[in-house]
């Protein structure tokens, strides 16, 4: 059993999120068996939860061993974790600083698997923060998509607008009234079938910008629910789009200058789940 207090006003599902990643993962589980309680009732529903609610999960002793993130570097100024796809960046961030104290200074989609990195110290905050947004935090992607690529590589500029209301974004080939300017570079590594491994570079880093620009080309990331291609989705039976942060390299001064030396890199690589024999009706 595992439990929490909450401090803000939020949903069961997002709290959950936010502060028990092995919860996170059997969520829909747990509120089937009733196996979660609000102050000493049980609740088969994802409620409101108010500032000082007491939450018990009692999860089995395999649902508290799930691993949410694998640790890919350490040391006194920073953590690198290689994050488990289905974990929210919030619920990582709980998760290593009940162990040790971190700031979060970027994230990754619930469902994108790879590195994350935290600051351990002021310093090192304010230094990756900066370094973020002035994109000299190098980022690499590999991504399962759709194979219909109709060049090899391509740099491509698009417009992207964000609609706050349903966390969905659209992509345009013209600059449009409200859209941000996005650039997003991509090399086909490997082609199998109607599948392509790929490698993506961010050159701007917009909300879901990876996943919605190649959606707009017509080459979807694979197990994309929101921007994929359904069918292609119903054939390898992939719920989770199939996109890894690799690669991260840190382009950084002073007494951080020595993490420039280093590119970290995921032990996560992209595969579609079993294809179907045949196709679901």
């Amino acid at each position: 059993m595992k439990v929490f207090t909450v401090k803000e006003d939020c949903s069961l599902r997002d709290f959950t999120d936010a502060n028990y990643p092995q919860g996170g993962f059997c969520f829909n589980q747990l509120l089937k068996d009733r196996e979660i309680k609000i102050n000493g009732s049980r609740t088969g529903s994802d409620v409101k939860l108010h500032a000082g609610d007491e939450v018990a999960y009692y999860t089995t002793r395999a649902q508290e061993r799930a691993l949410s993130h694998k640790i890919v570097y350490e040391d006194e100024n920073i953590v690198v974790a290689d994050k488990y796809s289905g974990v929210s960046s919030e619920g990582l961030y709980a998760e290593i600083n009940a162990r040790t104290p971190v700031k979060a200074v970027h994230r990754l989609d619930r469902n994108t698997q790879g590195l994350i990195v935290f600051a351990k110290t002021p310093i090192a905050e304010r230094e990756l923060l900066k370094a973020f947004k002035e994109r000299r935090a190098h980022k690499t992607y590999l991504a399962l998509c759709k194979n219909a690529f109709k060049q090899p590589e391509a740099k491509m500029t698009a417009y992207l607008m964000k609609n706050p209301r349903d966390a969905f974004v659209t992509v345009y080939g013209r600059p449009v009234v409200g859209a941000q300017r996005i650039i997003t570079e991509y090399r086909v590594v490997k082609e199998k079938g109607d599948l392509a491994l790929v490698e993506i570079v961010l050159h701007t880093g917009k909300t879901h910008q990876i996943r919605a620009h190649m959606a707009y080309i017509g080459c979807p990331v694979l197990g994309d629910g929101k921007y994929g291609d359904g069918e292609l989705n119903a054939k390898y039976s992939a719920r989770r789009q199939c996109l890894v942060a690799k690669y991260l390299r840190l382009d950084i001064g002073g007494q951080l200058g020595y993490l420039g030396l280093k590119t970290f890199e995921s032990g996560f690589t992209p595969k579609p789940p079993k294809a179907e024999k045949t196709p679901k009706n």
